[in-house]
């Protein structure tokens, strides 16, 4: 399969979101990663329905969005309606997950979910068959710039077999200290998508970007180890 970058503007810089979105998507970026906090289940305010709303008019990437928030259903039409592609929540933070994904489903969006470093891909169990995406983080959510936890490695194969065993068509994506370093493995353990925050926004989004690509390019053709 072809993988998947999705740059977490979170580590954008918010004085001038249209020209880097031009020089993502000309770099060949089609996801945008969204992280919404709410300050409750995760220690950090982020951005929220208005600055989504805002920044849908001015690109076209796809709207992976990640919402850290509590009680997860009560905002999904909302940040339908803002725009979100994918709108991914945290099995933690949902008394229902079922009926969160049916709701998701509702609004005509894709459906995520997510597990904090803490939480087993045993838990995952219920919902690989119903969800589109899977999100493992691989640093304890609220903040950007914390290192890669290694043990996400493993879950991270640990949710590929899961998955290829149920037969399931859901995609892995992994979240936190995801550089070109460490990028290989990720996507050797069964990783699609990638997102990453100062790996991709910090100095020339264009030439970190090129970086993850013949990562991609060299795993997608075999020649990696």
């Amino acid at each position: 399969m072809q993988h998947i970058l999705s740059p977490s503007l979170l580590s954008g810089n918010f004085a001038c979101l249209s020209p880097q979105f031009t020089e993502l998507s000309a770099s060949g970026v089609r996801w945008l990663h969204l992280d919404v906090m709410d300050g409750v289940f995760v220690p950090n305010i982020s951005m929220g329905l208005t600055v989504i709303s805002s920044i849908r008019k001015a690109t076209d990437l796809f709207f992976d969005t990640h919402l850290m928030i509590v009680d997860p259903i009560r905002y999904i039409r909302d940040f339908a309606d803002a725009g979100a592609d994918l709108i991914n929540f945290h099995l933690e933070a949902a008394e229902d997950p079922e009926a969160v994904i049916r709701e998701i489903r509702a609004v005509g969006k894709q459906a995520g979910i997510t597990i904090k470093p803490g939480t087993p891909v045993e838990a995952l169990r219920p919902y690989v068959n119903l969800v589109d995406l899977i999100l493992i983080m691989s640093v304890e959510p609220g903040f950007g710039g914390q290192s890669y936890i290694p043990a996400s490695t493993q879950k991270v194969a640990d949710l590929r077999k899961m998955i290829d065993e149920s037969g399931s068509h859901a995609k892995i994506e992994i979240d936190g200290g995801v550089t070109p370093k460490n990028a290989e493995e990720i996507l050797l353990a069964g990783a699609d998508i990638l997102v990453a925050g100062s790996a991709v926004f910090k100095n020339s989004i264009s030439e970190n970007v090129k970086s993850f690509s013949e990562i991609f390019a060299r795993i997608e053709s075999g020649d990696a180890v």
